[in-house]
């Protein structure tokens, strides 16, 4: 799964490695993101050409929900069952998105303690996980929109600490993913495979990350020198 994760990026550097429009939301880096917190999405809208950012809620809440309760349950989807799944067939289908990052964190379970782990890709870039999202109305008569992770099996790297990861897409498929036209599900699922683990690395952090009070670069910074890959392989 994925239930926390890093982008440490301005919004000028976000907005130039997606190739989008300038938004008008606030954005500072962050270096612990957390379910339910407001996160950036890449979004095209339909017959439109331009990629879209903006800030939505992460864990997503089905249109069809009774209250948003059910979030707590849809941070992540898996890859293999999304499509049959009720919260995330339609978003497969209609409503896919791309969610920025350049870290993400899973915790490993060892003497007694739980130690967490950064990944990254090409040591800190940007990457996307691929996401899903779709929209719900309050009570109140307000649009709450919201997103999912999808997730996979692990490579090489993240099967040591965990049993899934999420879903990070190659740079040339996000116009695939985001395109609103593309409604086969066969034609994207394809793109929901393991990242090339020879692109990743992995390092121990501070437990600092495991309170989502703290969100400073102290959070992803090496908590003692990193493993080498042989022996975190080993």
């Amino acid at each position: 799964m994925c239930g926390r994760y890093r982008l440490s990026r301005r919004k000028q550097a976000i907005e130039e490695y997606f190739d989008t429009d300038s938004w008008d939301e606030d954005w500072s880096p962050r270096y612990n993101i957390a379910p339910t917190q407001l996160v950036p999405v890449v979004r095209k809208k339909p017959k439109e050409a331009v990629r879209v950012l903006s800030l939505i809620r992460w864990g997503l809440i089905p249109s069809w929900a009774k209250d948003p309760s059910v979030a707590a349950g849809t941070i992540n989807a898996r890859s293999e069952t999304a499509s049959t799944k009720p919260a995330f067939a339609d978003p497969l289908r209609f409503r896919r998105c791309l969610i920025p990052a350049d870290g993400f964190y899973e915790w490993k379970r060892a003497s007694g303690s739980r130690q967490p782990y950064c990944f990254d890709v090409d040591e800190g870039q940007i990457f996307a996980f691929a996401g899903l999202w779709d929209r719900w109305k309050d009570p109140n008569g307000n649009w709450i929109r919201s997103c999912s992770i999808l997730t996979t099996s692990p490579n090489t790297i993240t099967s040591v600490v965990h049993d899934r990861m999420p879903v990070i897409l190659d740079r040339d498929s996000y116009d695939i993913w985001l395109d609103p036209e593309i409604t086969d599900v066969g034609s994207v699922t394809s793109l929901l495979k393991p990242y090339d683990a020879r692109l990743m690395r992995c390092f121990p952090v501070s437990r600092r990350v495991n309170d989502v009070t703290n969100d400073d670069k102290e959070c992803s910074a090496p908590s003692q020198p990193a493993e080498p890959q042989s022996l975190l392989l080993s």
